[in-house]
């Protein structure tokens, strides 16, 4: 391993806090990365990382040397990516994370659709639930529902989706239609708790936002399972437009409490900063902000849509 790779190795180690993390992200084996950072640190003569049996952090001799080896490695990938020139087409492997469900229905096929375009590209899509650190994880782009921390990542919004309350024509027609917050009391609420994690519903009236607790008739993990349950007109439970327009747009849910919905949440493109953005990087950010607009637009015309057809429903429930 030459010296610039060390150094490579080095950057990673000290940015994912963990040997481990570093080799999975380099594609190498522990053994490997940890002979690279000693042989460095015996080159030096000094210790650049404290290691602990739960982090790796660096020194401040480590501190100092990676803030300029991060400008090295940038300034030696630019003047690659400048010799090649910038238009030079898509080529390596491309790595996109997204949520489980909004991932399956909306972005794997727009990462299939960029394969077909450039044939000198790979792919993995990471589909998973939480917050995923790019840098920690080698991923080059994700796709984000929600305000953003403040953070060195690019983002580019792309659309917004609608949190509301959805249920069955039929459970309304049962239970009566709920005029205000308040009435979730006494209605069963299905919670899923990835957007009611306080058992709470935040709403907008006159401007204010405020919530209203309650004590859900059941909670679950999965958001599939939450709208298979409101379907069957076991409840009323919280959505996000996208995942329940199908159901939406054939009848078998209306919205609920539709007048006093929460502000519609951003969807953002984010990818690490770096001086230089990769054409594979460019080119599909370019394609999955087109994709995405064109989805997310439909969604909430079809909720929309379906606000019309619950207020009819609403008057029928409260003349029963």
């Amino acid at each position: 391993m030459d010296r610039l790779q060390t150094l490579g190795v080095f950057v990673a180690v000290a940015e994912a806090g963990s040997f481990t993390r570093a080799a999975a992200r380099l594609q190498l084996s522990p053994p490997v990365v940890t002979r690279a950072v000693a042989a460095l640190e015996e080159r030096l003569g000094v210790r650049l990382l404290n290691r602990t049996t739960r982090s790796v952090v660096p020194t401040d001799a480590g501190l100092r040397l990676l803030e300029s080896a991060r400008v090295l490695l940038q300034q030696v990938d630019a003047a690659e990516r400048e010799a090649v020139g910038e238009t030079a087409a898509p080529s390596g492997k491309l790595t996109v994370s997204a949520s489980v469900t909004f991932g399956r229905r909306a972005v794997a096929p727009i990462v299939m659709e960029f394969l077909r375009d450039h044939p000198r590209v790979s792919a993995s899509l990471i589909l998973v639930d939480r917050t995923v650190s790019l840098v920690e994880e080698g991923v080059d782009v994700a796709v984000r529902i929600g305000e953003l921390p403040d953070s060195s990542l690019i983002a580019r919004q792309i659309g917004r989706v609608q949190r509301l309350l959805v249920a069955s024509p039929a459970y309304l027609a049962r239970r009566g239609v709920p005029k205000d917050p308040a009435d979730l009391r006494a209605h069963d609420v299905i919670a899923f708790t990835g957007l009611m994690p306080n058992r709470e519903w935040r709403f907008v009236r006159d401007g204010r936002s405020a919530a209203v607790r309650f004590a859900p008739r059941i909670e679950v993990n999965d958001e599939a399972a939450a709208i298979a349950a409101a379907e069957a007109g076991d409840g009323i439970t919280v959505s996000l437009c996208y995942m329940v327009a199908e159901a939406l747009n054939s009848g078998r849910l209306v919205p609920v409490l539709h007048e006093v919905t929460p502000p519609p949440l951003p969807v953002q493109l984010v990818y690490p900063q770096a001086r230089l953005v990769t054409p594979k990087v460019r080119a599909f950010v370019d394609l999955a902000a087109r994709r995405l607009r064109e989805r997310l637009s439909v969604d909430l015309a079809i909720h929309n849509g379906a606000v019309g057809e619950g207020d009819k429903v609403a008057e029928a429930g409260a003349n029963d």
